[in-house]
Order: C-alpha cells, then structure tokens, then sequence
C-alpha cells in the first residue's frame, strides 16, 4: 500500500518495538528460503522494500554478495524486517486492537483510540505451543524454544533435553552441543517423534507448492484431500536443513571420538513424550516406555494460530471452515457484511490454503493479491507450474490418436 498512496492506511501492532523471533535468534541460524521471498520481490521486484534495496541502501550489498552465503543469517534477515518497519511511517507499535465491529464501517477499538476502516486486514500470526502436560513446568528449567536466547544460558554440567525434531530444533541442539567445553552441558539429549531426525525437502518440484498456482488449485480440493496433503508434505516446510544436520553430526563425531566424550549426545528419534513429571520425561517407543531425567527442557514443539479475540463482535458474522475462518480467494472472510468491505485474514487458513500459508514464500503474493482486491484490480501475470495439478478433459484429438 506503500506505493498506492491513495488508499489511507495504518498497522497497528501491539509490542512496543519491532521483533522477529528475537528470542529465538540463534547464533549460526539461517533461513531455509530464498533472500528474494522478501516482503516484496516476488509480486514487484522494483519495490524499495526489497531485501536487496535494505542491502543497498546500508551500503553492503557487494559485501553481502562477497561472503557468497548458502542462506541468509536470520539475524540478518529480522534486521531487514526491522529496517522495513521504519522505513513505513503508518506502522503504530504498542497498540493493541481490542475489538473490531461493523456498523456500515469497520469500527477498531484499541487501548489508546477508535478508528473506523473500510477494510480491516488481520495478521497476528502464531504464538508458542507446548503440549498441555508441559504447560504447569513453564518457567526457567522447562521453556519454549522461543524464549531459548535469554533462557538457556549458564547450563555448564546440566543435564538438557530438547524436545521436537524441526528446525527450531535441530538449532537449539546444535547451539548446546557447539558450546566451548566450560560451557557445555553435562548431557544433551534430542527428542522427536518423527521416525527419524530429517530433512527438509527443498528439491525443484516440491518447491512449486509453495507457488501462487498451486496455493490456488489447494483451495479448490475436498477437505480430506487438503489435510492429507499437509501431512505428506510438511517435510517440505517443516524439515531440518541439510546443513545443519551435518553440522550436528560433525559434531556428534568430534564429541565421540575426537574429544572422548561419548555420553555427551543422546538422540531418540520415534519416541514420544506421554508424561512429565517434575524434571523427567516418560516417554513411548514402539510401545515400551523409559523415563529420562533432565534438569532442564526446551520444548522446540512448534507454534500455533494466535487467538482474534477482538473479533468477537462479528465473530457470528463469519463463516467457518472447521476450526478456521473461511476464506475466499483473496483472503477476504467469508461473511454476510456487505462485499464492499472486507475482512482479510493472513495466515491463519493452512487447512484452506495449504502449508504456504505461515511461509514466507507466499507473503508478497498474497499482500499482492489482498491490494489488488482492495483497488478492484488484477495484477498476476505469472506462468503456470511445468506440473499439472489437476487432470483436465480429454481432447478429441488425444482421444482419437
């Protein structure tokens, strides 16, 4: 909306400063997508809120081509976000929206003023989730993997567990397992219930889900067939880099063999948590159960959509799609307001929009696709997938050859 002056606007976010998985920036930890699936690039290359314009205009783009990175830092990337944000006078931090309604008009009611809207996009993202037998531990021996920055510090001779196998994961072992050896915990074991400790699937087709074609030919499948799909493939935006777990098996062999350490590392891939119990963890492998004593746990168990609470006064307006709000093919809810106003919804419509939706592959396109609603515009001119994802009729000419 930047560029399109002409459509008032304003962001509001609740934290009183700019953050991006600030306490989950790890030293070494790189994004797993390409620098160009910015805020921008992909839907207008030319827009000066490119990662390669945040580059430019700090002066280091040629460094940054020089050091010839496999992928970004994230710390480098959240800076990028960070410049973003200031470089956008609308964004208003430390205002938190306490109910949106509608009365001919969105009218937004925040802690410090009331506004009215013709349009209201929301966009509160995830937030931490630990399984329910985890919650009553919370504190300074058992956390998120979020809090990981400030919390796991000091954890010399101690024994850590590190529950979860994705990438925030694998980051969070390898941090504790890289540490000098004042600095190193006593035991550090790995925990997943995956069968094993893998990969993210980053190959050239299985990337194409994460196109704007294939999010649409997604929205037009049955329901069984969408939360199949997000099963089969969420090693495609939930595995582990290939980088980083050669970095922790390297490390696994210096601990073993070089160092004479070989009780440092403990991986117990298939194995579930079923109890928590004070500092142990029972867990469950191919049926048989063991209990593992830590005395401290990071629980790297992922993140789920945060509530709209403040949307409780239309909430009987909205329509739903099993535990989301349905969507259209725009992003706007599908509600009994009148179609001149609109209400969008981001990332918040994975079981409608497929895996793509809380990637940052999509961002551009859909912020795209939600501007163009809002100017009554079509701007995509992107090719089709080489895939073809839908069988389409036979022609008389294939059918008679």
């Amino acid at each position: 909306m930047y560029s399109h002056p002409e459509i008032t606007n304003v962001f509001l976010d609740r934290k009183e400063s700019f953050g991006w998985h600030d306490g989950q920036q790890i030293p070494g930890a790189s994004l797993q997508v390409s620098m160009l699936k910015d805020l921008v690039s992909l839907s207008d290359p030319t827009n000066a809120f490119s990662f390669l314009a945040y580059l430019h205009s700090l002066g280091r783009i040629h460094h940054f081509l020089n050091a010839r990175f496999d992928a970004v830092p994230r710390q480098e990337f959240r800076n990028y976000l960070e410049w973003a944000s200031r470089k956008n006078p609308n964004i208003v931090f430390g205002d938190e929206v306490l109910s949106v309604e509608f009365d001919e008009v969105f009218r937004i009611r925040t802690a410090k003023r009331a506004m009215t809207a013709d349009h209201v996009s929301v966009a509160v993202g995830t937030r931490p989730w630990v399984p329910p037998p985890a919650r009553r531990n919370l504190g300074d021996t058992q956390f998120h993997v979020s809090e990981f920055v400030g919390k796991a510090r000091r954890l010399a001779g101690l024994r850590v567990g590190v529950v979860g196998g994705g990438q925030s994961g694998a980051e969070a072992f390898l941090d504790l397992i890289s540490r000098p050896p004042d600095q190193l915990p006593r035991r550090v074991s790995w925990i997943s219930r995956r069968p094993n400790f893998l990969p993210l699937d980053d190959s050239p087709f299985t990337n194409d889900y994460y196109m704007p074609c294939y999010s649409d030919h997604f929205a037009t499948l049955d329901a069984a067939a969408r939360h199949k799909f997000n099963t089969d493939q969420v090693l495609s935006s939930d595995g582990i880099s290939e980088a980083t777990l050669r970095q922790i098996y390297q490390r696994a062999y210096i601990h073993r063999f070089v160092d004479g350490s070989p009780d440092l590392i403990a991986l117990y891939p298939n194995s579930e948590v079923v109890a928590v119990t004070g500092g142990g963890l029972t867990l469950t492998n191919n049926d048989r159960q063991h209990r593992v004593e830590f005395d401290v746990i990071v629980w790297a168990t992922g993140f789920r959509q945060a509530r709209m609470d403040f949307l409780a006064p239309i909430e009987h307006r909205l329509e739903r799609e099993g535990d989301e709000y349905k969507i259209d093919q725009s992003f706007a809810a599908s509600w009994d307001g009148p179609g001149d106003h609109h209400l969008f919804l981001q990332n918040a419509a994975r079981r409608q929009r497929g895996l793509a939706d809380s990637n940052l592959s999509l961002i551009a396109w859909r912020s795209q696709r939600i501007l163009d609603r809002i100017r009554g515009v079509r701007t995509e001119n992107q090719l089709a997938s080489f895939l073809e994802w839908s069988v389409k009729p036979a022609t008389d000419e294939l059918q008679g050859a």
